[in-house]
């Protein structure tokens, strides 16, 4: 209901800059090809392991904006594994650097990648693969547990 909502505002909804109620980001939960381990990257802002993604750049649809921060962020070129989205996470941002709370509507995708060397940009504090069945000793975060679940 709340992402409905949210769509109602048009285009403005996948701005970074629509606050009330936020507005529309994209993600990839990243596999390697024998689907055995995880790409997380440590979130700078937030201090925490997560998957890659961020907003979206003007006139982008949001698969193509999840594969573009994945590469940003990692390195790694990643491609779709399955047709659709694979997940939809609402979540609060703290207020910072001059933006208000606000809340992001994430748009998660299931993507493919060899596990190749990685290159982290500075916008993360590190990247790494995880083994699926040991992501729940790295991440607190609820959203990103209960995608690691679906793919066990």
């Amino acid at each position: 209901m709340a992402t409905a909502q949210l769509l109602e505002a048009g285009p403005e909804a996948f701005s970074a800059d629509h606050f009330v109620p936020g507005h529309v980001t994209a993600s990839g939960f990243v596999v390697d090809t024998n689907r055995t381990r995880l790409l997380l990257i440590h979130h700078r802002n937030l201090g925490t392991w997560l998957q890659p993604g961020g907003h979206m750049d003007p006139g982008e649809d949001v698969l193509t904006a999840a594969i573009r921060e994945v590469r940003e962020e990692t390195g790694v070129e990643a491609a779709p594994l399955i047709d659709g989205i694979f997940d939809i996470d609402v979540h609060p941002i703290p207020p910072s650097r001059g933006r208000p709370a606000h809340n992001h509507y994430d748009v998660r995708f299931l993507l493919e990648a060899p596990i190749d060397d990685l290159a982290p940009s500075d916008e993360v504090l590190g990247a790494r693969w995880v083994p699926i069945v040991d992501v729940a000793a790295i991440v607190t975060d609820r959203s990103v547990l209960r995608a690691a679940r679906k793919l066990r």
